[in-house]
């Protein structure tokens, strides 16, 4: 089992707050755990359960080249025991990257394999094919996001969202099963806004829905994909965004990352900025790690 530790809540008041009359919260999750953190700890956590349970050895998942979930699986393989493979969009380019390298130091076998192969990560056929290749594994999805995730994030928002006074959640969002556990949790009560880091990420609001449905079987109407903060795509980046990042860290000692949490506060700024948050309002802003 993963160790986890309670994170505290940081209150942000600059000018902007001041002017706008929100009340901003920053929930810093990415403290959650030194390598595992933020929203990846609570996907993982059922997933490795059940590997245990079915009795798996090894763990084996899909990312691209800076994949958080693909640094957080090959930690928690290792803190938990298992093995790990990492099926890696995209050729291999030496030296490897700090997120490649750090999960290859945990032990985790780096497998590249063509932008077109990667399409195909849901094929059986292809599943089948990395079966031959190297065994018995778990599969766990691109992005961590199956019911198993949206479970743990389920409980994440029961247990330490719900207690908190909030009307707006703000989170980013990749494959969505993290936003859809949240507002499973909430139980369709606050305002939850995900803000893609994908260039074309409308089709994420259809992904949450069917997550949220399917875990609970109930359909929630208080959920919402922006798409505007993609910054180019995923883990894309700009002056712009990285001088937002370094502006953040030094007013307010927050540190983001440029593929989730940077774009997100980018686009709640924006938000607030245009004046869409009722004066009075509280925010959470959800920081779900990300940082290595």
């Amino acid at each position: 089992m993963l160790n986890y530790f309670d994170t505290p809540i940081l209150e942000i008041r600059d000018e902007l707050t001041e002017k706008s009359g929100v009340n901003v919260f920053v929930k810093r999750e990415d403290l959650n755990h030194p390598v595992v953190s933020g929203n990846k700890w609570w996907k993982l956590k059922y997933n490795l359960e059940e590997a245990r349970k079915l009795g798996y050895e090894t763990l084996l998942t899909f990312g691209g080249a800076f994949s958080n979930h693909i640094y957080a699986t090959a930690a928690a393989a290792k803190e938990t025991g298992f093995k790990s493979i990492g099926i890696i969009r995209g050729e291999k380019i030496l030296p490897l990257n700090a997120t490649l390298s750090f999960a290859e130091q945990c032990g985790m076998k780096l497998h590249f394999i063509s932008r077109e192969e990667y399409r195909l990560k849901k094929e059986t056929h292809f599943i089948n094919q990395l079966k031959k290749l190297f065994g018995k594994f778990y599969l766990v999805p691109e992005g961590g996001s199956n019911l198993l995730a949206v479970k743990g994030c389920c409980e994440f928002a029961k247990e330490k969202l719900l207690p908190i006074d909030f009307d707006y959640l703000c989170l980013p969002v990749g494959t969505g099963g993290t936003m859809a556990g949240i507002i499973c949790g909430l139980e369709g009560k606050r305002k939850v806004i995900g803000f893609s880091v994908l260039k074309d990420g409308g089709f994420l609001a259809e992904e949450v829905k069917n997550f949220a449905s399917d875990f609970s079987g109930r359909e929630f109407s208080n959920g919402s994909i922006e798409t505007n903060y993609h910054f180019g795509g995923y883990a894309k980046s700009s002056p712009e965004l990285d001088q937002f990042i370094s502006q953040m860290k030094k007013e307010n000692n927050l540190p983001l990352d440029f593929v989730y949490t940077g774009k997100m506060m980018v686009g709640f700024f924006d938000f607030m900025k245009k004046g869409f948050f009722e004066k009075g309002s509280r925010v959470l802003v959800l920081h779900t790690g990300g940082l290595h």
